[in-house]
C-alpha cells in the first residue's frame, strides 16, 4: 500500500523508521505485536524498534501501542539512508 504525498500528488512508498523507548523489550515476547519491526535492546537501557512502515496510519499504530506499553517514548526518526529494495528487509529481519 502507498500514499500520496499532499505537495507533490505523487505516490510514496514504505519509509524505514527508527523508534527508540525506555526500557527493554523481549524481542522474541513483542515481535508479532509490532507488526514484524526488529526489535533491538540497547546498552543505555533503551530498546531500539526499527523496519519499514507502510504508510503514516501504520506508524500512529506503531505509536499507539508503545503508548499502551507505559514506555516513555525517546525518539521516532525516519531514515532517508534506506533503500526499499529488499535487500535492507533481509537485514532487518536477521536475527
Amino acid at each position: 500500500m502507498s500514499e500520496r504525498d499532499a505537495s507533490s500528488g505523487q505516490e510514496t512508498g514504505p519509509e524505514y523508521y527508527e523508534i527508540r523507548i525506555q526500557g527493554h523489550l523481549d524481542a522474541h515476547r513483542w515481535a508479532n505485536w509490532f507488526e514484524g519491526l526488529t526489535i533491538t535492546p540497547e546498552e543505555n537501557g533503551a530498546t531500539l524498534l526499527a523496519g519499514w512502515v507502510v504508510d503514516q496510519a501504520t506508524l500512529y499504530g506503531l505509536l499507539r501501542k508503545v503508548r499502551d506499553l507505559g514506555m516513555p517514548l525517546l525518539s521516532v526518526t525516519r531514515n532517508e539512508t534506506h533503500h526499499h529494495d529488499g535487500s535492507a528487509d533481509k537485514e532487518s529481519n536477521h536475527e
